[in-house]
C-alpha cells in the first residue's frame, strides 16, 4: 500500500476505508488526479453518503409528477394546459459565509442553470436566508453582501425575485444559510434529460472559459467552517449573469433545433460531475480531451480543469451529425465553446491531457446510487431536550393589557417579525416579460402563467426554532405552513423541494435531528399529497466551537391556482368588515418570538401540532377560496394572532378592533404561535355563511372583531393608530443595518 497516496486521500477528505474501496474499484492504486475526482464525487455535497438512506424514505410519487426525485437536475410536475413546472432549491452556505456577494450570486446562477438545463425557462426566484445577530458588524456585512449578490445577479439575468424569508439568530453567526430556489416552465414532453445517449455522440462544453475558481468547492462544502476557512476563498466561484443570459438563450435554441441528446450544468465538481453523471445515467462512458477545454488561465493542470467550478458553463451531448447546427447557435450567441470528447461504450470516464491518459474510472462508481459509499450513522437524543421538556408555561407570568401594548410594539420591531422591505426592495420582482406577478400582499407569491388562465403559488418556509425544539414536529410544521400559505392564497399544494441544512452528520445529536426531521417531513408530505421532487442536503453548518446551526429543513413548495377569481390576499379591504379567527387557539407560547426574544427563554417546547386540525383548516380555506367568501386571508405564524391582524391592517392602510378569548392567557392569546390557524376578514353579509361553512368543516371559528379605519384596539383599549406600528415595523431592520 502506498502510504503517501493514503495520506493524500485523507487530506482530500476521504476516509481510509474509502481509499481501500477506490483501490478495489480500480483494481490498482489511484493517481493523484483520480484521488481528487473521488474526493469531490464522494463528498457529502455530491454523494449524499450520510443522508441517502433517509432521503429514500421520503414520498416521491404523485399524480402530477413527471420526474421523480433524483432522476433529473430538478423536479418536474404537470400543471395542466400541456405545461410543466420545473423547480428546485439549493444551498450556497459556505461560499456565502466567506465571500457573501459572489457566494450568493453564484448560488442564484447555479440554481437557474439547473432549471434551464432541463429545457425550462426560469420565471421566478425565491430565497431563504439565515444570519446571526443583526447588531454585529459581521452580520451587517454579510447581509449587505448576500442581498446585493442576489439582487445584482437576478436583476441582470432578468428573472424576478418574487418571495422568500429572512431570519436572524445567534446560531447562524459564523455559518449563515443562503438557500436559492428557481422555478421554470416547459412544455410537457419537451424537457431535456441529463443523459449521454449512444456511443459516438459528440460532447461539447459551452459558456464561460474554465479558470481556477471553485476548485474543490464540493469538498469545501462538505467540511466544517473554521477560522482557517478564509484560506478556502479560491473555492468560492465567481459569477457573470450576462454570460448566463446568453447561455440560457443558446440552450433554448439548441433544444428548439432538436440537436440535444442531454444537457447538464457544471455546478459542484465541474466537468467531473457532469461527465460521470451523464455517462452513468445512460450506462455509457466518455473520452474527454481536457486540453480542448477553453481555459481562462494558461498552463492549467488536468485535475484543475476537472475540478474547477467556474460558473456559467454547460455540458451538452449533441446528436451525431448535427454538430454544425449546434456550433452555429454557439456562434450566434457569441459563446465560447469546444468539442471536447465523445460518448463511448466503455462505461468509463477517461480524461486525457495532450494525448496522455490522466484518469480512467468506471462512471457508475462515482455517482449517487452507484458506487458512491452509503453510511448508516448512529444517533442519540440531544441533551438539550431535557431543558426543553422541563419548561413550564406556569414559570412565566401573564401580562396586563398595558404590558401587552408595550410588548406588541417590541415584537413588531423584532428582526424576525419586522418588514424585510430593506432587503426585498433591492430585488426586482417585476423584471422580465415571460410572466406576470399579481404583486398582491399574500401568504405566498402568485405568478401568472403566460398564455393560460392559471397561476403558480410559490413559497419557502421553515421555522428552525421549532425544528430545534422538536425535529419531527418542527419539520411537519414547516411543510404544513408552506401548504397553509399556498391555501391562504387560493392555491392547491402540489409538490415540494427541500434544502436540508444541518450540522456535522458524525455528531450523533445532529444526526438525530436530521433523521427525525426527515421522518416528520415525510409524514407531512404524505398527508398533504405533496411529493418530494428533490433538493439539496447541506451538512457541516456549524461554528468553530462545534455548535451546529438550528436544524433548518427549508421547504420550497409549488401550488396551482386554476382560476384567477380564487386568488386571495392578506390585506384588510374595508372598514366595518368582520374579523374571524379560524382554528383552535391554545395556552401555548412554545418557541414563540415572544417567549424567546421578549422573555429570554432560549429553550421551550415546539408549538402543539395536530395534523387533523391542519387538514380540516385546509379544507375550509379551499372552500372559502372557491366560494369567494373572504375579503382577506392571512395565516397565523411568527408573532401570533396580534401580528397577523397588524400585518393585514398595515397592508390595507386600515385598523382593527379585536377581543381575545377570555379563557386564554393574554400573552398566549396575542403572541402565542399555536398552529393550524388563520385570520380572515369578511363582508358582514357573508359572515353567517362563513361561520356555517367552518362548522361544517369542523374548524372552530370565532367572530373576534371588526376592521377599523385607522386605529388598533385590543380588548377595548385603543393602542393608537396603525400608522405608528407601521413606521416601527417597516423601518426596524433598515435602521439597524444602516447604523
Amino acid at each position: 500500500m502506498n502510504h503517501q497516496l493514503l495520506e493524500q486521500a485523507k487530506q482530500l477528505g476521504l476516509l481510509e476505508e474509502e481509499y481501500h474501496k477506490i483501490c478495489e474499484i480500480l483494481n490498482r492504486e489511484p493517481n493523484f488526479t483520480e484521488l481528487s475526482i473521488f474526493s469531490v464525487m464522494w463528498s457529502e455535497h455530491c454523494s449524499y453518503k450520510n443522508s441517502i438512506v433517509w432521503l429514500k424514505t421520503l414520498p416521491k410519487e404523485g399524480t402530477k409528477m413527471l420526474a421523480e426525485a433524483g432522476e433529473e437536475n430538478a423536479g418536474l410536475v404537470d400543471i395542466g394546459d400541456g405545461l410543466a413546472c420545473c423547480f428546485k432549491i439549493e444551498s450556497h452556505n459556505h461560499p456565502s459565509a466567506i465571500e457573501p456577494y459572489q457566494g450568493a450570486a453564484t448560488g442564484v446562477g447555479g440554481i437557474n442553470r439547473d432549471i434551464f438545463s432541463m429545457g425550462a425557462r426560469p420565471i421566478a426566484q425565491l430565497n431563504s436566508l439565515r444570519f446571526g445577530n443583526i447588531n454585529s458588524d459581521r452580520t451587517k456585512w454579510l447581509v449587505k453582501g448576500v442581498v446585493k449578490g442576489i439582487g445584482d445577479y437576478g436583476n441582470a439575468f432578468g428573472i424576478p425575485t418574487v418571495g422568500g424569508e429572512v431570519y436572524f439568530d445567534d446560531c447562524y453567526e459564523q455559518n449563515i444559510l443562503v438557500n436559492a430556489m428557481s422555478v421554470g416552465i416547459v412544455e410537457v414532453g419537451k424537457s431535456i434529460s441529463a443523459g449521454a445517449g449512444s456511443p459516438g455522440n459528440p460532447v461539447y462544453i459551452f459558456g464561460s472559459a474554465t479558470g481556477k475558481d471553485g476548485i474543490h468547492g464540493a469538498a469545501f462544502a462538505s467540511k466544517d467552517m473554521s477560522e482557517d476557512s478564509i484560506n478556502d476563498l479560491p473555492s468560492v466561484q465567481v459569477g457573470d449573469p450576462f454570460w448566463e443570459k446568453l447561455i440560457l438563450e443558446a440552450s433554448m435554441d439548441l433544444i428548439a433545433a432538436d440537436v440535444v441528446v442531454g444537457m447538464q450544468d457544471m455546478g459542484a465538481a465541474g466537468i467531473t460531475c457532469s461527465t460521470s453523471e451523464m455517462s452513468a445515467k445512460t450506462d455509457v462512458g466518455m473520452d474527454i480531451q481536457l486540453d480542448k477545454v477553453p481555459m481562462r488561465q494558461p498552463d492549467m493542470k488536468g485535475w484543475e480543469l476537472l475540478l474547477s467550478e467556474s460558473q456559467e458553463r454547460m455540458l451538452v451531448i449533441i446528436t451525431k451529425g448535427k454538430e454544425s447546427i449546434a456550433e452555429e447557435i454557439f456562434k450566434k450567441w457569441d459563446l465560447t465553446y469546444s468539442h471536447i470528447g465523445e460518448v463511448t461504450d466503455s462505461k468509463k470516464v477517461r480524461y486525457f491531457m495532450n494525448g496522455e491518459l490522466e484518469a480512467e474510472i468506471p462512471a457508475e462508481s462515482l455517482v449517487l446510487g452507484g458506487g458512491a459509499p452509503i453510511y448508516h450513522r448512529d444517533w442519540k437524543e440531544p441533551e438539550y431536550f431535557k431543558t426543553i421538556n422541563s419548561f413550564s408555561l406556569n414559570s412565566i407570568d401573564d401580562i396586563t393589557i398595558e404590558e401587552a401594548k408595550e410588548n406588541a410594539l417590541k415584537i413588531a420591531a423584532l428582526p424576525n417579525i419586522a418588514s424585510k422591505r430593506w432587503i426585498f426592495q433591492q430585488y426586482d420582482s417585476m423584471v422580465g416579460t415571460v410572466n406576470q406577478s399579481t404583486n398582491l400582499p399574500s401568504d405566498s407569491s402568485v405568478v401568472k402563467i403566460k398564455g393560460t388562465n392559471k397561476s403558480l403559488a410559490l413559497t419557502v418556509d421553515c421555522n428552525s426554532r421549532y425544528v430545534h425544539a422538536n425535529p419531527n414536529k418542527g419539520a411537519q410544521i414547516a411543510v404544513a405552513e408552506a401548504a397553509r400559505n399556498i391555501r391562504c392564497t387560493g392555491g392547491v399544494p402540489t409538490a415540494i423541494t427541500n434544502c436540508l441544512n444541518f450540522g456535522n452528520p458524525y455528531n450523533e445529536e445532529v444526526y438525530f435531528q436530521f433523521k427525525s426531521a426527515i421522518e416528520g417531513m415525510g409524514e407531512a408530505c404524505r398527508a398533504f399529497d405533496t411529493p418530494v421532487t428533490g433538493g439539496n442536503v447541506s451538512f457541516y453548518n456549524q461554528s468553530t466551537n462545534g455548535q451546529a446551526v438550528y436544524p433548518t429543513p427549508t421547504i420550497g413548495m409549488v401550488g396551482i391556482i386554476e382560476d384567477p377569481s380564487h386568488v386571495m390576499s392578506l390585506n384588510f379591504k374595508s372598514a366595518g368588515d368582520a374579523i374571524v379567527l379560524l382554528g383552535t387557539s391554545k395556552n401555548d407560547l412554545g418557541s414563540s418570538q415572544y417567549l424567546s426574544k421578549i422573555k429570554d427563554v432560549a429553550l421551550s417546547n415546539c408549538p402543539e401540532f395536530d395534523m387533523t386540525e391542519e387538514l380540516n383548516l385546509h379544507g375550509l380555506l379551499e372552500a372559502i377560496s372557491r366560494e369567494n367568501l373572504a375579503q382577506s386571508v392571512h395565516d397565523i405564524s411568527e408573532g401570533g394572532f396580534f401580528i397577523t391582524c397588524l400585518e393585514s391592517a398595515m397592508a390595507g392602510n386600515l385598523g382593527f378592533d379585536i377581543c381575545t378569548p377570555r379563557e386564554l392567557r393574554l400573552d398566549a392569546a396575542l403572541f402565542g404561535e399555536s398552529q393550524s390557524r388563520a385570520v380572515v376578514s369578511v363582508d358582514n353579509d357573508k359572515l353567517g355563511s362563513l361561520l356555517a361553512l367552518a362548522e361544517k368543516q369542523g374548524v372552530p371559528a370565532l367572530h373576534v372583531g371588526t376592521v377599523l379605519a385607522s386605529d388598533v384596539v385590543v380588548n377595548g383599549q385603543n393602542w393608537g393608530p396603525t400608522a405608528a406600528f407601521d413606521e416601527t415595523y417597516q423601518n426596524a431592520i433598515g435602521a439597524i443595518l444602516e447604523s
